[in-house]
């Protein structure tokens, strides 16, 4: 056998044994909708936009598609609304909505916060509002004798109807006999996925503590049923432990007595009072990060800063940028990516461990695009 037909065979061989060529993994991309809405939002969400390219980039398995939408104060006063009539459409492909906030100095806040964040989260059905807690690495929290594993909870606010349901009406304005009417709406439909969803979420937790807020002593048809649903629901998780208390009683709870408490839910509300109360506890209202949640992923979730519009601050650079990072990893893990989630999460642990990284709320001289330059750098 001569030389040619020895390479040959050779060649063929080597063919016969090669592993086939796979083709690359598509990288995921997620379509993300940003909306700044108004004040220190268009600081913060921006920046939100800024730490989620550079996770990407570290990643390498996947990519954001940002849209933004330019909805807020200054769309109003253009167009007499806060976000088009069909803006939930142009949203509704969406994997996850990045939020800022919703407020302007010179329009009503009725108007901002009914014609924009609440129009999302009605529209969506983002029933689940989903407020975690604790004091971060380097923050010095307010109360005395509490810790990080003494504060470290998970506040669950029903995002429907309750207090917030819209429903009510004024009459005969202007004239001493004008009247006004609020009406806080609760279904059993409603009362029961929200204290369902906050049982399962305690359940995932390792305490599996859940305490349920009421004021039933004082609102004695809807709060008792509140009441009644949380005790049916109860009997689906004995293996969660769960209390009751009433919702001032549960403001002192939360001073005096922190660590008995882990994961909570309450009315729409009765929460979203606890949960500012629970920022500041744990160091500022600027790092506490929120997520307005449809459970049964029918649409788009929605996250968010709890800070709010802050007019004082807005536009000078010296907004606290954290909310928006920790809500970019509760969007992280809703979209199933918790390990990028985590690496986030460690990256903002890494600079609120640092005080010459810490804004003017938490006590420090560092601006915005410092704590984001910071963070992009522990992810890169």
């Amino acid at each position: 056998m001569n030389a040619k037909v020895l390479l040959n065979l050779y060649h063929r061989q080597i063919q016969a044994h090669r592993k086939p060529t796979l083709d690359p993994k598509p990288m995921k991309t997620y379509r993300i909708a940003t909306i700044p809405g108004d004040g220190i939002g268009k600081e913060v969400i921006p920046a939100g936009q800024q730490v989620m390219a550079a996770l990407a980039a570290a990643s390498g398995s996947f990519r954001f598609e940002f849209e933004n939408f330019d909805w807020g104060g200054d769309y109003y006063r253009i167009h007499g609304r806060m976000m088009p009539d069909d803006g939930l459409d142009a949203l509704r492909d969406k994997d996850a909505i990045l939020f800022g906030s919703a407020g302007d100095p010179d329009i009503p806040d009725h108007i901002t916060l009914w014609g924009l964040r609440l129009k999302i989260c009605q529209g969506f059905d983002q029933y689940a509002n989903v407020r975690p807690t604790r004091i971060l690495p380097g923050i010095d929290g307010p109360l005395k004798r509490c810790g990080p594993k003494d504060l470290d909870w998970v506040i669950v606010r029903e995002n429907s109807e309750g207090e917030y349901s819209g429903v009510g009406g004024r009459v005969h304005q202007g004239h001493p006999i004008e009247a006004a009417t609020d009406v806080s709406i609760m279904t059993r439909t409603g009362v029961e996925r929200i204290l369902r969803f906050a049982f399962e979420l305690a359940r995932s937790r390792p305490r599996k503590l859940l305490t349920v807020v009421t004021k039933s002593n004082a609102q004695r048809h809807a709060m008792v049923m509140w009441d009644e649903i949380a005790a049916e629901v109860a009997r689906e998780f004995p293996d969660v432990r769960w209390d009751k208390e009433l919702v001032d009683a549960a403001t002192a709870r939360m001073v005096n007595r922190p660590a008995t408490l882990d994961t909570l839910v309450a009315t729409n509300l009765h929460a979203d009072i606890l949960s500012d109360l629970a920022a500041a506890l744990a160091g500022s209202l600027g790092i506490a990060p929120t997520g307005n949640i449809d459970p049964q992923r029918r649409y788009p979730s929605m996250f968010e800063p709890i800070h709010g519009s802050a007019f004082d601050i807005m536009g000078k650079g010296l907004a606290n940028p954290v909310g928006t990072f920790w809500s970019v990893v509760m969007l992280l893990e809703h979209i199933g990516e918790p390990q990028a989630a985590a690496r986030l999460m460690q990256a903002i642990e890494g600079v609120t461990a640092n005080p010459a990284l810490h804004t003017g709320d938490l006590g420090g001289q560092a601006r915005t695009v410092d704590v984001t330059r910071a963070v992009c750098a522990a992810l890169a």
